[in-house]
């Protein structure tokens, strides 16, 4: 028994020594820093740097493509060997003589497509044409913080040149850009440069014969360059915010491949778009519908003649049954505004004598011509009435009218007056 007693007491003394062990707070265990996932910062993914400034830091990174490389069908050098006055014309003369090497091509990157002053530019790229090829440096914000940090940089980058270049750039990039600066309290850089946005020249010249034109559907059928893997520039906001989430920098990777092929075909488009308008009895297009733009513009700008060679030119190289017949329409009023009325009274007849949505107006004409500048009211009745076989409208019916009454009245009288 006393054995048994002598075991419980070591026994108890040895459970008190564990308890005054356990009695005590543990030390601190120091958290285990998770192993750095590869790719979690930009700086790790793409080449350049963080940037600092006196507000703040961000990122940079260049690229340059080498005057020997191209894009689809234009060569890099073909940038740098542009005319001083390339942009004159499309500009309407606000740009006259300026030398590729003081442009800026700019595209955005955004959180959103409506703007506002809820939406960021968190990526901006720059593109600039040097001796040594096309450069573009793009200008990065890890988070909203550091949105003053990238204008300032902006702004100093943009500093030495004259022109912006950009598409759409008026109605979206500018006025985003111009907001940002207001918000941050800076001087925006964009009041002292002429600004060509190639958007409206791009229209000009291919909307009658393409769906659409925007940039990556020029830069598929003009320029024949096909992109692979490109994210969806409706995507590019979701794809910022979850970076902005994880903090995952390979998610945006794709975004800054995306703002730079923006920029390079916006650049390649620079080397095509002004040209035709600068030349464009020359320019290298190669569908008709092309040089009906072209010519629209030339007729807008009181430079028929030429305006009536490009019309013609479209003609012989083949139009759609719609294009065509409108096209033979605005060649008959060139001519009739010029004073040739033979060559006006050729092409009008031609339509009047084929089923196409001016017929009946080919008509009206001809009766015009007939009754005021022929005095063949005869002839003028018969192409009313025939007007009238396609169309009943007030205004032929008062002109049918008013030739029957001439008709009905004695000959004499119609000779005297």
């Amino acid at each position: 028994m006393e054995d048994i007693q002598q075991q419980l007491a070591a026994l108890r003394k040895h459970i008190a020594r564990v308890d005054r062990k356990w009695s005590k707070d543990p030390p601190p265990v120091a958290p285990r820093v998770p192993d750095r996932i590869k790719g979690e910062f930009i700086e790790e993914l793409l080449s350049g740097e963080v940037v600092k400034t006196p507000f703040g830091e961000h990122f940079e990174t260049e690229k340059l493509w080498e005057n020997h490389r191209r894009h689809g069908s234009v060569y890099i050098s073909d940038l740098s060997d542009l005319p001083a006055d390339l942009l004159e014309h499309l500009s309407d003369g606000a740009i006259a003589q300026t030398h590729p090497g003081r442009w800026a091509f700019l595209d955005t990157e955004t959180t959103g497509l409506m703007g506002g002053t809820g939406t960021y530019a968190f990526l901006i790229g720059v593109g600039t044409v040097d001796a040594e090829g096309f450069r573009l440096r793009q200008f990065f914000m890890r988070d909203y913080g550091e949105e003053a940090s990238l204008l300032h940089r902006l702004a100093e980058y943009l500093a030495p040149y004259d022109v912006l270049i950009t598409y759409n750039g008026k109605s979206y990039d500018q006025p985003l850009l111009e907001t940002r600066f207001r918000m941050a309290r800076a001087q925006h850089p964009f009041e002292r440069m002429q600004h060509l946005d190639l958007l409206f020249g791009a229209r000009r010249l291919w909307k009658l014969r393409l769906e659409s034109c925007r940039l990556v559907e020029l830069e598929s059928r003009i320029l024949g360059f096909e992109r692979v893997g490109d994210l969806p520039g409706e995507m590019i906001p979701y794809v910022y915010f979850d970076f902005l989430r994880s903090q995952r920098a390979f998610r945006v990777v794709p975004i800054f491949h995306h703002n730079a092929i923006d920029i390079l075909t916006l650049a390649c488009l620079t080397a095509i778009v002004p040209l035709a308008f600068r030349s464009p009895e020359t320019a290298a297009l190669r569908h008709g519908a092309d040089y009906i733009g072209l010519a629209r513009w030339l007729e807008q700008a009181d430079r028929c003649e030429e305006a009536l060679r490009l019309y013609r030119r479209a003609l012989e190289m083949g139009l759609p049954d719609d294009l065509m017949f409108r096209t033979m329409w605005d060649i008959g009023g060139i001519e009739r505004r010029q004073g040739r009325h033979d060559a006006a009274l050729a092409v009008i007849t031609e339509l009047a004598g084929s089923r196409n949505p001016f017929r009946v107006r080919a008509f009206e004409q001809l009766a015009k011509h007939y009754e005021h500048r022929e005095k063949n009211y005869a002839m003028a009745l018969d192409m009313t009435l025939q007007a009238l076989a396609f169309e009943d409208t007030p205004q032929i019916r008062r002109r049918e009218q008013r030739l029957k009454a001439r008709l009905d009245r004695p000959r004499a009288r119609r000779l005297a007056l």
